[in-house]
C-alpha cells in the first residue's frame, strides 16, 4: 500500500510539473504555424486579388467583296483568283474565316500539310481549327500575352499567364529564396504567375428571394393566425426547437399542434416576410461589415453570411449556403447593395482576411463599373499587430456579436435538417433581428420603427 501511495503522489506530482508547462507555454512563447511557417515571412506577400484582365475583342468585320475594290482603290492592285497549275483540292464550299473569301482565292501555303491561305486578307487558317470563334481573347495586364485556361472547377475557368519573361512573374521569382526553389515542386509551392478566375455562373442574375416549397396555406382549418403568431414567438424569439414549441403551447395554451405543423407555418410566415425585410428602404451608412459562420446541416458543416450596416446595426444582407466560395458571397452583397446606385466616396467594406471578400469586389467592379468599385479593409487575426486591426477593430467584434447571438437561438436545435429548413429559419431570424428585437445599444428600442407594427400591444401580435 505504501508503494501504490508513492507511486500515485509521483504521477500527481508530473501531472502539475505538465500542467505548469503548458500554461507557461501559452502564456509567453508564441507558437508558429509549424508546417507553413514561411507563409509568416516577410518575403512572401500576403494573399491578394489580382487586377481584371485586358479583353481583347476580335473583329471580323472585313468582307472580302469590299476589300478587292478597296485595294485597287487604294494600292492599284487588281487582286483575282488564283492561277493553279493542277486541278484544285480544296472543298467548294471551303472559304476564309476572315473575310469569307470564297474557294478560287484560296490556295495551300504548306503544300499538303493543311494550312490553307486567303489571297485576298492574308489570313492562315486550317479548315478545321477553331481560333476565329473566340469574340475575345483575355491577356496578361502586366506582359499583354494571352492567358491559358488552366483549370475548370464547378463555378470557374482558372486562367494563367504562362509567360516566363512576364514582369510580373519574375518580380514575384525574385522574393522567393533560391533554397526553396532548390526543393521538389519549389516553384508550385506559391503565386508566381498572373491568375484570373473566369466565373461560368453570373451570381449577378440568379434570384435572391428564393425560399423553400411545400410550405402551409394561409386558409387555416384547425387552428387559426393567433396560433401561428404564437408558434413564431415561441420559436424564433425565445430560441425553443420545434418540439419544445410544441410542449410550450400544450403547457401553456392547451393548443394540441404538431412539430411538423410548426416548421410548416414558419415556412408560410417566411415567404411573406422575406420580400419585406430583403426590399426595406434601411439607412445605409457608409461602412459595411462582412463575416461568415459556419452552421451543421445533419451534421455536415455549411455557411451563413451576414453583411450588417456599422452605424444602424441592421442586417443588409444575409445567404446560406453549403461551401464557402465566392457566389454566397457576391449574392450577401448583391442584397446589401440593393436600391444604392451608387457608393459614396468614403465607403468602406470591412471584414476578416477570407480571400474571397477581394475577389467578390473585383467582380462587382468589373460588373457594375467604377460607381461600385471599392476595396476591402481586412481586419486580420485576433490581436491588433498593425494600424489597421488596431483602428478596425471595433467594427470586426460588431459583426462577431451578431454571429454569437444568432447562435444563441440556433444551438438549441443541434443544427439544421435540410437547407430549406436553415433558409426560412435565417429569414425568420433576421426578420426579428431587424424590426421586433430591442437593443441595447439603441437604448433596448428596435432597430427599424415600421408604422404597421406600432398598434400591436403584443410580440405575437406584431407577428
Amino acid at each position: 500500500m505504501d508503494i501504490i501511495l508513492y507511486l500515485l503522489s509521483i504521477i500527481q506530482y508530473l501531472y502539475q510539473q505538465n500542467c505548469w508547462l503548458i500554461n507557461l507555454i501559452c502564456r509567453y512563447i508564441p507558437l508558429k504555424q509549424w508546417a507553413f511557417d514561411d507563409s509568416h515571412s516577410p518575403n512572401y506577400q500576403k494573399f491578394r486579388v489580382d487586377q481584371l484582365p485586358k479583353v481583347q475583342i476580335i473583329h471580323h468585320e472585313w468582307d472580302w467583296r469590299l476589300l478587292i475594290p478597296y485595294f485597287e482603290h487604294r494600292y492599284h492592285v487588281k487582286i483575282k483568283p488564283v492561277s493553279r497549275h493542277k486541278e484544285c483540292d480544296i472543298p467548294q464550299d471551303c472559304s476564309c474565316p476572315s473575310c469569307g473569301a470564297p474557294q478560287p482565292y484560296l490556295y495551300r501555303n504548306n503544300g499538303k500539310a493543311g494550312q490553307l491561305k486567303c489571297k485576298v486578307c492574308n489570313t492562315n487558317f486550317s479548315p478545321d481549327e477553331n481560333r476565329f470563334a473566340k469574340q475575345f481573347t483575355l491577356r496578361c495586364p502586366h506582359c499583354g500575352k494571352a492567358l491559358v485556361a488552366k483549370k475548370e472547377r464547378k463555378h470557374f475557368i482558372l486562367h494563367k499567364c504562362v509567360n516566363p519573361k512576364c514582369p510580373y512573374y519574375l518580380h514575384n521569382l525574385k522574393k522567393v529564396d533560391k533554397a526553396d526553389l532548390n526543393e521538389d515542386y519549389g516553384k508550385n509551392k506559391y503565386k508566381l504567375h498572373y491568375i484570373y478566375r473566369e466565373f461560368t455562373v453570373d451570381f449577378f442574375r440568379m434570384d435572391l428571394n428564393t425560399l423553400p416549397k411545400n410550405a402551409s396555406s394561409l386558409k387555416f382549418s384547425k387552428h387559426n393566425a393567433h396560433v401561428m403568431s404564437l408558434c413564431l414567438t415561441l420559436h424564433i424569439n425565445l430560441g425553443l426547437s420545434l418540439r419544445k414549441t410544441r410542449q410550450a403551447l400544450k403547457d401553456l395554451y392547451n393548443i394540441n399542434i404538431s412539430h411538423q405543423q410548426i416548421a410548416n407555418y414558419c415556412k408560410t410566415a417566411a415567404i411573406c416576410i422575406k420580400p419585406f425585410v430583403d426590399q426595406y428602404p434601411y439607412q445605409k451608412g457608409e461602412a459595411f461589415i462582412a463575416d461568415e459562420t459556419y452552421i451543421k446541416v445533419r451534421g455536415i458543416k455549411g455557411y451563413i453570411w451576414f453583411i450588417m450596416d456599422a452605424v444602424s446595426r441592421s442586417i443588409l444582407g444575409y445567404q446560406v449556403s453549403d461551401n464557402r466560395s465566392v457566389g454566397p458571397c457576391i449574392l450577401a452583397m448583391r442584397m446589401a447593395f440593393r436600391g444604392m446606385k451608387k457608393l459614396p466616396d468614403t465607403f468602406r467594406f470591412i471584414a476578416d482576411g477570407y480571400s474571397d471578400y477581394p475577389l467578390a469586389a473585383l467582380q462587382f467592379a468589373k460588373e457594375l463599373g467604377d460607381d461600385f468599385k471599392f476595396n476591402i479593409t481586412q481586419v486580420i487575426g485576433l490581436t491588433n499587430n498593425d494600424a489597421v486591426s488596431k483602428e478596425f477593430r471595433p467594427y470586426k467584434q460588431m459583426i462577431e456579436r451578431l454571429n454569437r447571438t444568432f447562435k444563441s437561438t440556433y444551438r438549441v436545435s443541434c443544427g439544421y435538417d435540410n437547407y430549406n429548413g436553415a433558409n426560412y429559419n435565417v429569414a425568420l431570424w433576421v426578420a426579428y433581428y431587424n424590426f421586433l428585437r430591442p437593443h441595447r445599444h439603441n437604448h433596448y428600442q428596435i432597430l427599424n420603427k415600421v408604422d404597421l407594427l406600432e398598434g400591436a400591444d403584443n410580440m405575437h401580435g406584431k407577428w
